[in-house]
Formats: structure tokens, C-alpha cells, sequence
């Protein structure tokens, strides 16, 4: 199989832009171990409830499941282990400050592949939304999707 067939793998992470107003958009490099990365060529990767922290100097993705792999044996990994993400120290240091702001937090948004068959994270720096921005991106979703319909006929 050539490079050019191989499928892209994309994982999104599709609560968050509901859940949260994006600030800044990073891409990290993220450290696995062998049986990881064959899961995640797989596509079983679940980011829906995943955060990131920082622990000392560093920053990891927390509560990220990677599936365990199936032809893996007793090297197999843990699904949901810390795994640290390969940010410069500006870059660390930076987010370090926002998220000690009040609301601010790390959500990862992304997990792909790139040309040269690593795994990068596109995480975010982002403020939670309210209850009521909630309703109102609903209504607009909706408004929308009656428009789309209504433009067909």
C-alpha cells in the first residue's frame, strides 16, 4: 500500500466547540508507546471527556482513551494513562499563565497524523460557555438547518 492511499486519521473531539469558546489553537507533539499509536492508526481514540493539565513544568492529556490494541500482549498499554505533549518552554509557559486566569482551561480539539506518521494533538486554550450561550448556538443550528432545508425545495 502506498503512502497516498493510506487513510488520514482525524479524531475530533466534537463537544468541544460546544462546550467551550476557543482562544488559541496549538498543535503538540504527544509521547506513546508502540501499542498506542497502532490503536490510533486503528481510529479507537475517544477525546470527548480529555483535558489537559500541567504537572511541574509539563503539560499531559488526561482522561484521553486509547483503545487497547488487539494483537497486543502482555506490553499492551493502559487506555486512559497521562500522556505528555511536546510543547516549546514559550509555548508552555504562556499557557501556564492563562490557565492560572480565572476560566481558562486546555482542551484537546484534534488528534491526527502527520506526513511523517507522528501523532500531534491540536489542543486549545479555551473559556467553558454558559448554560445560555448553549441554547443560543442550538438556535442558530437550527435556524440554519431550516434554511439549508428551505433553499432544497
Amino acid at each position: 500500500m502506498k503512502e497516498k492511499d493510506k487513510p488520514k486519521i482525524s479524531i475530533k473531539n466534537r463537544r468541544a466547540s460546544f462546550e467551550y469558546f476557543v482562544v488559541e489553537k496549538l498543535i503538540a507533539g504527544i509521547v506513546l508507546t508502540g501499542t498506542e499509536i497502532k490503536s490510533i492508526r486503528d481510529g479507537k481514540v475517544n477525546l470527548n471527556d480529555a483535558y489537559c493539565g500541567f504537572g511541574g513544568h509539563e503539560l499531559f492529556v488526561r482522561e484521553m482513551h486509547i483503545a487497547e490494541y488487539s494483537h497486543g500482549t502482555y506490553n499492551n498499554h493502559e487506555p486512559k494513562r497521562e500522556r505528555k505533549l511536546l510543547l516549546n518552554r514559550r509555548e508552555l509557559k504562556k499557557l501556564s499563565t492563562k490557565v492560572k486566569e480565572k476560566g481558562f482551561t486546555i482542551i484537546p480539539l484534534t488528534l491526527f497524523i502527520d506526513d511523517n506518521g507522528r501523532a500531534k494533538l491540536e489542543i486549545a486554550l479555551a473559556k467553558g460557555k454558559h448554560h445560555y450561550d448553549k441554547r443560543e448556538d442550538l438556535k442558530s443550528r437550527d435556524i440554519k438547518r431550516e434554511i439549508e432545508q428551505a433553499s432544497k425545495y
